[in-house]
């Protein structure tokens, strides 16, 4: 014990106070792994770099800007590998989150948690809801929101009916709705027939900040990236990427583009009426199963973060390409993982 840090030494007699047993027996961290996160926090803060799944993964690993920390590049925790090493001469600390909203949020609280933590990046692939754009953009979006978190409504009622303990403050009508009607087959001029599935009404999500009161929720829907992170992605626009895979190219050189909006929940979108509606509902861009997640738990604990999410294939299909995202994944995560590098030299000069 003396030879731990003060911070170090306080942070392991609050987890005792809390019954996590230093030897490991009542909690997770044993005393081994409070010493090696003590001894990596030392030499932070690090920028954390939150990825999704392996194949999007390995190309930043594989690049010549990533050098691996020589003492300890990486520590296992709770099922997840931290790496830790160097990216344009930032310290960085990477993490793969694998699929779906509850993963991400996990690996980014940890993350936050467990190490000292100056901004999130995040970065990956995305279903395309903007015609606009093409396979191999990426995007930059200035605000995130889960679309996963719904009301749906009964049978009968309409957007004039109070949902079910929307009086309570648990729900609202304020974000609108999805009417399953508006769907079906037969819908000729804007005349739609009766649908038991009736409505869903996309709901925030409940918030508790670490500076709020605890126990006093708030609501997020729209989540902001970081300003300054934000203003620096404007000069990552002019950066060239690739745009050809084993011989078959795009139709034009694909571009970094910073939009208004994406949008995530743990639904793989390939279906493009729902891509349409997604477009004209929030005029989101990118689509995801793990941003926002990322998004809300940054937006909690007041951390900076921005993501890349470069488009693998038009939502739902519409391109003249057959088996977009099959064709093209490998091509968008390089993309993701160009930008990426681009943004950090730039944030690091």
């Amino acid at each position: 014990m003396m030879g731990l840090s003060l911070k170090m030494v306080l942070f392991v007699h609050v987890l005792v106070v809390l019954g996590f047993g230093i030897n490991g027996v009542y909690g997770l961290l044993s005393s081994s792994t409070l010493r090696n996160i003590d001894s990596i926090n030392m030499e932070g803060p690090y920028l954390g770099i939150i990825v999704p799944n392996s194949f999007e993964m390995n190309p930043l690993l594989q690049t010549g800007s990533f050098l691996e920390d020589h003492k300890m590049p990486y520590l296992d925790f709770a099922g997840r590998r931290f790496r830790i090493g160097r990216l344009e001469n930032e310290r960085v600390i990477i993490v793969m989150t694998g699929l779906s909203m509850l993963n991400a949020g996990i690996a980014t609280q940890l993350l936050i948690t467990l190490f000292k933590v100056k901004g999130i990046l995040h970065y990956g692939i995305a279903g395309n809801a903007n015609p606009q754009l093409q396979i191999g953009d990426v995007t930059i979006p200035q605000f995130w929101a889960h679309t996963g978190l719904w009301n749906w409504q009964r049978y009968g009622d309409g957007p004039e009916d109070e949902l079910a303990l929307e009086s309570n403050g648990d729900y609202t009508r304020e974000i609108g709705y999805l009417r399953f009607s508006d769907y079906y087959n037969g819908t000729n001029c804007n005349n739609s027939s009766d649908n038991l599935l009736n409505n869903v009404w996309y709901q925030p999500e409940e918030i508790f900040p670490r500076n709020g009161v605890p126990e006093q929720r708030q609501h997020a829907f729209w989540v902001p990236v970081n300003k300054h992170y934000f203003a620096i992605a404007e000069r990552v626009q002019g950066l060239r990427l690739g745009g050809c895979v084993n011989g078959t190219c795009l139709p034009r050189p694909p571009r970094v583009v910073r939009v208004q909006r994406g949008i995530s929940s743990n639904i793989f979108v390939d279906n493009k009426a729902y891509r349409e509606f997604l477009n004209s509902k929030f005029n989101a861009t990118a689509i995801d199963m793990e941003t926002a997640a990322v998004a809300l738990v940054c937006h909690q604990q007041n951390m900076p973060f921005i993501a890349f999410r470069s488009l693998s294939d038009l939502a739902g299909g519409g391109s003249a390409l057959s088996n977009e995202a099959a064709s093209f994944a490998t091509l968008a995560a390089q993309n993701a993982v160009d930008v990426l590098l681009r943004f950090i030299s730039l944030l690091s000069s």
